[in-house]
């Protein structure tokens, strides 16, 4: 992966911690998420992998949340039309395998694509979130994802 100031954007970062590893980045001009650099950042264990994704939890869950995971590209992509053969049949499978284990009654999946300045992303290399509300939240607490 070729390095450059664009894997990231401050302005989504939601937390002092997790601006922090990401002014480390925008230093260092790595991909975070690209398999030279993700044990760099990224300090969850990886529960599965494949070639096309891995699967581990999100470092910063969003408030409000059970569970919420990362599926994470294996190779460095920024739109779906980056995503090789196959990928998707190994994405549903990772998503399948985290419902039972986890056991979800209710969750939802998200993937943002394309410039990061625009789609709420935080970083710039493709990954989908597995995430599940807590059951014990209240009535009116929502788990919030940003897009746009």
């Amino acid at each position: 992966m070729k390095k450059n100031d664009n894997y990231v954007n401050l302005d989504n970062a939601r937390l002092d911690d997790q601006r922090r590893v990401m002014e480390d980045i925008v230093v260092n001009q790595e991909c975070p998420f690209c398999p030279e650099f993700i044990n760099k950042y990224h300090k969850q264990a990886i529960l599965r992998k494949g070639n096309h994704w891995i699967l581990t939890k999100n470092q910063w869950p969003y408030d409000n949340t059970d569970t919420h995971l990362l599926a994470i590209a294996t190779y460095h992509a920024e739109k779906l039309a980056d995503l090789r053969d196959g990928s998707f049949d190994e994405l549903l499978s990772h998503m399948v395998w985290a419902e039972k284990k986890y056991k979800v009654k209710a969750g939802g999946l998200a993937i943002r694509f394309g410039s990061i300045a625009k789609n709420g992303a935080t970083v710039n290399h493709l990954h989908m979130h597995l995430i599940v509300p807590s059951v014990n939240k209240p009535n009116d607490a929502k788990v919030k994802f940003k897009i746009g």
